[in-house]
């Protein structure tokens, strides 16, 4: 059973539910049997059939109350199924969205889709399918037992005896197909992430003419899985045999031991009929968990693969004012501020800080540049500022309120995020554009279309702003997707712009044909922009020098060239702006 099953919102509600209808169908069980025995004991000593007619009709009323429960029982387990799915599904999104493009990255695209399309419709079958067994297996045989003990001692002891053989040997195959499904899980995963990279680069891979070569790693890779799916599917089908075997052997030890009563003449036919009508009854539900066992497995492992995920940096952190205390001036004033005292970011316990001790505040719209060599930090500070990661120690101060972090979502819904690769979804250009503000109207697309210089592109495409683009869509280039990426920021028009390299994958001639349409964005917003590419640095209003993690120099373009320190350095490398 999964740890956190309780912890679903309804299921207490739901087993309340399924186990009062298990107890009916227990019920009816042991009804339909005593109703069926008696019929068939009475016509066997000779008496009519029209006489048992009553009792006919009572065992098909009891028949019939086993079907109908066993349906309601079914219909319960699967609207708590959906619904659980369906909010296990949005969180899942949301927190993928607050954790940010890095965890994406180091978790595998591949992995993360499989959990959020296949985990989650997996996790749902193992809901449905585990709730109503495992109630009937904690009632069934109970209530069972305790009836053929009124009417059988010998037969009772023989099936209380055998059940804990049966379950034991059902936990053992159990821990043999976790192995096994470990396994898989871990092929499964290695698949996932390996075709999506391979999809992605296969118009490279084409290019450079490594596509036929590659397709021997595809099929290695999947040799793998496949070979892991069949160890598994050998320990399933090993375990249902075994199962079905010492089910037998249970209900057949019942049976001789009936059979030579009945023929001492010490015991009547209507008791031994109704006996072992009931045994097999009395191990049906172990031997559903059983068979129900490999086909749930899957879906308990996805569970906890998507509680881990949305567990993860759970850290509290101190509240952040409602939204409507950070009204639409937020940071366009000179009275707002953001100061980050004395924050680290340590992704191991032991191991080197990606930030160290940073502390600088902002006042007011400023356009804030940072800049550093490779691994000086810099990516690591925005996706701290964007809310994407919780830093180990340190503090930010919001307009006088202290917290622990910028994960709150009333911080998130004021920022706009361009990464260096901007997602294009795999809908209409309008619909890519509307990322921020689903209910934007066309008057406002259009316009945020025109701002990011799109027009041309539209004018070209056949079916104009509704045009596919994305995978399985039109392919646009590097700079018509941060053009993608800047409409959206134009139509959302959120008081905070956070970007990661934008320009970094981009020829200087398409950097140059963008900076003027970002610069134009970055008007009457706070932004923090990091790059390597330094002429951006006489547009900043501020510049922040970070090395080895740590803020090594603050100041004006003018100021920085001044000192002559790090960014001086940097800038002479590059001979780029000095005077």
């Amino acid at each position: 059973m999964d740890k956190n099953l309780l912890g679903y919102k309804g299921v207490k509600q739901v087993l309340a539910i399924l186990a009062l209808i298990a107890l009916v169908q227990s019920v009816s069980i042991i009804f339909l049997a005593k109703w069926l025995a008696e019929v068939i004991s009475a016509l066997f000593a000779g008496e009519p059939l029209q006489e048992q007619t009553g009792k006919m009709v009572l065992f098909l009323f009891a028949f019939l109350v086993r079907q109908i429960s066993a349906l309601i029982q079914q219909k319960v387990a699967y609207r708590f199924a959906e619904a659980t799915g369906t909010g296990l599904r949005k969180q899942m999104m949301n927190k993928l969205f607050e954790l940010g493009p890095r965890f994406a990255k180091s978790e595998g695209t591949g992995n993360l889709v499989t959990l959020v399309l296949e985990g989650i419709s997996q996790f749902r079958t193992y809901l449905e399918l585990f709730l109503p067994r495992m109630l009937g297996t904690a009632i069934t045989p109970i209530l069972l037992a305790i009836y053929i003990f009124t009417l059988d001692v010998a037969s009772g002891v023989i099936l209380v005896v055998t059940m804990p053989i049966l379950i034991a040997f059902l936990i053992l195959v159990g821990l043999a197909a976790r192995k096994q499904m470990d396994r898989q899980w871990e092929s499964y995963r290695v698949l996932s992430n390996h075709f999506v990279d391979s999809l992605r680069g296969l118009e490279t891979l084409k290019f450079l003419g490594r596509s036929r070569a590659h397709s021997g790693t595809i099929g290695r890779v999947s040799d793998k899985y496949r070979s892991a799916t069949m160890r598994t599917l050998r320990v399933a089908f090993l375990s249902s045999f075994s199962l079905d075997f010492f089910t037998m052997l249970s209900v057949a030890s019942v049976a001789v031991s009936l059979g030579l009563r009945l023929v001492n003449g010490n015991m009547e036919l209507v008791t031994g009929l109704t006996v072992l009508i009931l045994a097999p009854e009395y191990f049906l539900p172990v031997r559903m968990v059983g068979a129900d066992y490999h086909a749930t497995l899957n879906g308990k492992e996805a569970g906890k693969a998507i509680r881990a995920v949305i567990d993860r940096d759970a850290a509290p952190s101190a509240p952040i004012a409602p939204l409507s205390a950070l009204p639409p001036s937020f940071v366009r004033t000179k009275e707002s501020s953001l100061v980050l005292s004395g924050v680290s970011v340590c992704h191991e316990q032991e191991g080197t800080a990606s930030l160290q001790d940073v502390s600088f505040d902002i006042n007011g719209r400023q356009k804030i540049g940072i800049i550093g060599e490779s691994g000086a930090g810099k990516s690591t500070l925005i996706d701290v500022l964007a809310g994407f990661l919780h830093p180990t120690s340190g503090e930010f101060v919001l307009n006088g309120q202290a917290m622990e972090a910028l994960t709150a979502e009333e911080w998130r819904k004021q920022t706009t995020y361009i990464p260096q690769h901007p997602y294009i979804f795999s809908c209409s250009l309008k619909d890519n554009i509307r990322f921020y503000y689903p209910d934007a109207p066309d008057e406002a697309v259009k316009r945020a279309l025109d701002a990011a210089g799109l027009s041309a592109l539209v004018g070209n495409l056949p079916r104009g702003v509704d045009e596919t683009i994305g995978s399985g869509g039109r392919r646009l280039s590097g700079g018509q997707e941060q053009r993608v990426a800047l409409a959206r920021a134009f139509l959302s028009d959120r008081p905070i712009i956070l970007l990661d390299e934008p320009t970094a994958h981009l020829d200087i001639e398409t950097e140059y044909e963008l900076k003027e349409t970002m610069l134009s964005l970055f008007e009457n917003k706070l932004v923090f922009l990091a790059t390597h590419r330094l002429h951006w640095m006489r547009d900043m209003d501020w510049i922040i020098v970070l090395d080895k993690g740590k803020v090594a120099e603050t100041g004006t373009h003018e100021q920085l060239l001044a000192h002559k320190g790090i960014y001086y350095d940097m800038i002479a490398s590059q001979r780029e702006g000095i005077e």
